[in-house]
């Protein structure tokens, strides 16, 4: 049984999916009014391993992503630089793919803002057909929260810290309702609605592709912690006011990530942007670095933190080494006691592996059961050279590599040389099935077969699978 951490509630709860067999994720992506940052790299990474994990136990995995690409912010980067707000926002969206791209995270959809203007103006006059939104004199409609009875319960915002767009204080009706469609101003980007021309406000954008694409019901929706409030409690507020009912089932947040203990600000002048860092650490080093740390612990920026990640990770790929040479050398067909003990702990490390990512993706803890293994590759398996460990010790390496993604290229390496090796082993054993030496031809089978090589027999030939 996975468990996860979900916000609302504070606790643990146990996953179970709205549709059997099948999660459905939605991440809050980035305004892209700038080059995105080693903080939003961290959070879209560690959505990525919950979904690779969820993938791995059998789960048919959709992660929908946005990408906001109209907003005060790029309206008003385009005034800084005396460019236009779409170009901005198509620029810096391409920095964003790029870094997506190079550090392997998986998003099935990237709905963006601009072209799904018809459907958010659709959400919104719904919320005032029935009573939970406003349209004011000015063209911007509102949603009024004192329509909303449960709000502040993802949060647990008390009422004094609602407060929200104050510049439009004496258009609303209360100081915490919140702008679902902003009239234009001079020179801003607009679009026709029943209104008048305006644009959406930001908390909209999500509530409307995220049921475009995931349904009225899904199972996961998270970003940042920052995004608590106000962004996802006004989600709520205003998608459970339309649906009537539960929309969310698990709301998971990432904690912040500091430099020198310090959130990233443009005033301090910490930024990190995530191309560049990629740039420097490598992709497979950043990603270690992210989810070395489980997602809802403060992760710390350093030189030294990278250093420590990029040593640590090149200990699992030397370890990986010893496994493929091992395997390249050949079957070992008797396992000694000392082996069979070996065997026994490289399971229950992967057992521990597994539990640690069922207990709310505790990748920090996960970690430390494949360095385990490690360990026992250089202290055991590199002096046996037993074949047995050392296809279990791949076979961990692998499911650990299906959610962190780290050693794709000594994996595949390694699995080419084993496929390889167990080709030639199938064509000894079928050349003794053709000499009718059917006790060892069976004894090969056990052994590969207790190495979690199922090996399937046919007329002409045998084929083998890793089961």
């Amino acid at each position: 049984m996975i468990r996860v951490f979900n916000t609302l509630g504070r606790r643990l709860e146990n996953f179970e999916t709205v549709e059997e067999g099948i999660a459905k994720i939605y991440v809050c992506g980035p305004t892209v009014q700038d080059y995105i940052h080693i903080g939003h790299g961290r959070t879209f990474v560690a959505f990525d391993a919950i979904a690779r994990y969820l993938k791995l136990r059998g789960y048919t995995v959709i992660r929908v992503q946005n990408i906001t690409d109209v907003d005060d912010k790029i309206i008003n980067k385009a005034k800084e630089t005396g460019k236009r707000w779409d170009e901005v926002a198509q620029f810096y969206a391409r920095d964003y793919i790029e870094a997506m791209s190079k550090l392997k995270v998986e998003i099935h959809a990237h709905p963006k803002v601009t072209e799904h203007v018809k459907e958010i103006i659709d959400f919104v006059q719904k919320l005032i057909d029935r009573g939970h939104a406003y349209a004011t004199q000015s063209g911007s409609v509102y949603f009024d929260v004192d329509t909303f009875p449960e709000y502040g319960k993802l949060s647990n915002a008390v009422r004094e810290e609602w407060n929200q767009e104050t510049e439009f204080l004496k258009e609303k009706r209360h100081p915490y309702d919140f702008a679902l469609w902003k009239a234009a101003q001079p020179g801003e980007p607009y679009w026709e609605s029943p209104w008048g021309r305006g644009r959406p406000g930001w908390h909209i954008e999500c509530s409307t592709m995220s049921t475009r694409y995931l349904g009225e019901r899904f199972d996961i929706h998270g970003g940042g912690s920052d995004l608590i409030f106000p962004h996802h409690e006004n989600e709520i507020a205003q998608s459970e006011a339309l649906l009537g009912h539960r929309w969310v089932s698990y709301w998971l947040h990432v904690a912040f990530l500091t430099i020198r203990k310090e959130k990233m600000s443009k005033s301090l002048g910490n930024i990190i942007p995530l191309n560049e860092a990629i740039s420097k650490y490598g992709t497979d080093v950043l990603r270690y670095w992210f989810l070395s740390s489980s997602y809802r612990s403060e992760l710390d920026f350093s030189e030294e933190s990278l250093s420590n990640a990029s040593a640590s990770l090149r200990r699992l790929k030397d370890a990986l080494a010893l496994i493929r040479q091992v395997i390249s050398e050949g079957v070992k067909h008797r396992s000694s006691d000392e082996d069979v003990r070996t065997h026994r702990d490289v399971l229950e490390l992967l057992k521990r592996f597994h539990r640690r990512m069922s207990e709310d993706f505790d990748t920090a803890g996960a970690l430390a059961s494949i360095h385990e293994i490690a360990t026992l590759v250089f202290t055991k398996v590199k002096h046996t050279e037993d074949f047995t460990t050392a296809l279990l010790a791949l076979e961990a390496m692998r499911q650990f590599n299906e959610v962190f993604r780290v050693v794709d290229e000594e994996f595949y390496a390694s699995l080419d040389r084993l496929s390889k090796v167990l080709d030639s082993v199938l064509e000894i054993r079928n050349e003794l099935r053709a000499r009718r030496m059917y006790d060892l031809s069976d004894s090969i089978r056990a052994s590969l077969e207790r190495a979690g090589v199922k090996v399937m027999d046919s007329k002409d030939k045998s084929t083998w699978r890793l089961d």
